[in-house]
């Protein structure tokens, strides 16, 4: 599918790679919506080729990688960002630490051990919390739907209507 006009589009293998592409065009946005599902951890050791079987057990240590959103809302003073929290339990309250642990102005978050909804479906049910604490649960929506809904809500908190409360 190409990209939207005006649509830059970077390739990354690797969160590190995404890091470093958010970070090196961070200065000209003005809204991040990070919503793609980055590894939390990575391998200490990368193998240049193949590893072959040799029949004795394996461990393989892992490293946390770079938390991408903490360090833009870090860096990026005035750029509104959207992050997102895939739960399983104790959804809104733990989307709730995580908005507020990484400064975010929005989350979205999604319970994923909900049959039928997220990852591999056309379809997601979200709760969406903002900086000010509202909380909106949306229904089970196409993610075309679930998208404009949550570009709403960021048009709103960009630009709050005087006298709206929860902008």
């Amino acid at each position: 599918m190409p990209p939207p006009p005006g649509v830059e589009v970077v390739s990354v293998e690797t969160a590190e790679e995404m890091r470093r592409a958010v970070l090196a065009r961070i200065d000209r946005a003005t809204v991040l919506v990070m919503a793609a599902a980055v590894a939390d951890y990575r391998p200490t050791i990368s193998a240049p080729s193949k590893m072959k079987k040799s029949g004795a057990p394996l461990t393989i240590e892992l490293e946390p990688t770079a938390d991408i959103v903490s360090e833009v809302t870090r860096r990026a003073a005035g750029v509104f960002v959207v992050g997102f929290a895939a739960e399983t339990e104790r959804m809104v309250e733990r989307a709730t630490d995580k908005l507020r642990a990484k400064r975010l102005d929005l989350i979205v978050a999604n319970d994923v051990s909900q049959p039928g909804i997220g990852f591999g479906s056309d379809v997601n049910e979200v709760t969406l919390i903002d900086r000010t604490g509202a909380v909106t649960a949306l229904p089970r929506l196409p993610k075309r739907v679930v998208a404009d809904r949550v570009l709403d809500r960021v048009d709103t908190l960009r630009h709050p209507a005087s006298g709206d409360p929860s902008a």
